[in-house]
């Protein structure tokens, strides 16, 4: 499936329960584009890759590999166009992305410097701001 924003490829994303409240109108499963790095509700949620063979890398490197760090993290990037509608979500999270034993705020660094990515907000800006009002 092409993204709905940019027509680049997207990866669909199996969202687990714990963190569905904080998905495109809470879907089960999500279409992650890998360029813009927006996220679309999935049309066929039977679609979805499994937990364990999810392929981040295929967005970028920067991305962790394990879903429990992943998932949050591509959710969090998406709830970063508004920090002030979303601040609840976003620290949720991340707080998840460090559970899983990854880091938020140097993911966010590793994909503003990724030349593959066009993201749909300016993460290197939204770093900073994160930074500053999370932690």
């Amino acid at each position: 499936m092409a993204c709905p924003a940019c027509r680049s490829p997207t990866i669909a994303v199996s969202i687990p329960e714990e963190h569905r409240e904080y998905a495109p109108e809470e879907s089960a499963t999500v279409n992650c584009c890998t360029r813009c790095l927006t996220l679309e509700p999935a049309a066929d949620e039977r679609r979805a890759d499994s937990d364990s063979s999810a392929d981040f890398g295929r967005i970028s490197d920067a991305v962790p590999t394990t879903p429990a760090a992943a998932v949050p993290l591509l959710l969090a990037v998406d709830r970063c166009s508004s920090l002030a509608t979303h601040r609840e979500a976003i620290a949720d999270l991340l707080e998840a992305v460090e559970r899983a034993g990854a880091d938020p705020l140097l993911a966010f660094d590793r994909l503003a410097a990724d030349p593959e990515l066009e993201p749909a907000v300016d993460l290197e800006r939204r770093r900073h701001q994160l930074e500053q009002l999370l932690y």
